[in-house]
């Protein structure tokens, strides 16, 4: 009890839920290998996070590990790196038009990647996955999508089915169960993290708490999909391996602390 001091207070509960506690045989030991540990230190891995695999898709100043979506090199504009961001600039909403897609050099299978992405009023942008580039469009390159939205300005919330283009949800596949109360405000940093298990299990996070899971693969995802802009793309999504993909969709956004864990 914190004490009642207005009549707005009155009323107002707290729950509390698995309380636990240990009085004997209390020994030291480590976290089991695969636990996450949060780290809010930008652009830096703990100890323990190299020791268990971690690894820094951007170290703050140079984006070494990324390259163009239609390119070898990183775009020449469009992007900068700057107090320790990683930015796609504002071209006023057009896709790709102006520094385009960025995409890892690097394909992986099974992964635990983590990002922190901070939005402009009414921007949009994306982190894809399985991207295998063969698909040769014309704007944004074709993937599974964690969407990276303002649901409140950008009219793409309201398209889709059910919600399934709001903020943390499978692109046009399926929608992120989130609180309001886990979302940070616009202007603010707000942590990202998919999850891809070695049997196709993937789950969505949003500042800690999951808010969605799907299995690549299954019936379900494929009747997802065929309800879906993506059902013209022959086994969408579930290619072996692909690229990490960084969405330049026309509006100010900014990214840090990418790193990713490869999962056996």
């Amino acid at each position: 009890m914190h004490g009642i001091t207005t009549k707005e207070q009155e009323g107002k509960k707290v729950y509390f839920k698995n309380i636990k506690i240990k009085t004997t045989n209390l020994k030291p030991s480590a976290f089991p290998a695969d636990i996450y540990v949060v780290n809010f230190v930008p652009n830096y891995l703990t100890d323990y996070e190299k020791q268990h695999g971690w690894k820094l898709l951007f170290d703050g100043k140079n984006p070494s590990s990324w390259r163009s979506a239609k390119a070898a090199t990183f775009p020449a504009q469009g992007w900068k790196t700057t107090d320790g961001t990683l930015t796609v600039l504002s071209s006023e909403g057009k896709e790709a038009a102006n520094g385009g897609d960025i995409v890892t050099k690097e394909q992986y299978k099974a992964f635990d990647l983590s990002f922190e992405f901070k939005l402009s009023p009414g921007a949009n942008s994306g982190v894809k996955y399985f991207v295998t580039l063969d698909e040769k469009t014309q704007g944004s390159a074709i993937g599974l999508e964690y969407q990276v939205l303002d649901d409140a300005l950008h009219p793409d919330a309201k398209l889709g089915r059910d919600g399934n283009r709001t903020l943390a949800s499978l692109y046009d596949l399926k929608k992120a169960d989130k609180n309001p109360r886990f979302i940070h405000p616009i202007g603010e940093w707000n942590v990202g993290r998919i999850i891809v298990y070695p049997d196709n299990r993937v789950e969505h996070y949003l500042n800690g708490a999951k808010v969605l899971e799907y299995v690549r693969g299954s019936q379900e995802f494929r009747d997802l999909v065929a309800q879906s802009k993506y059902k013209v793309w022959p086994n969408f999504g579930e290619a072996a391996a692909g690229h990490i993909l960084l969405q330049d969709h026309g509006n100010l956004v900014s990214f840090r602390s990418i790193k990713i864990k490869e999962l056996k």
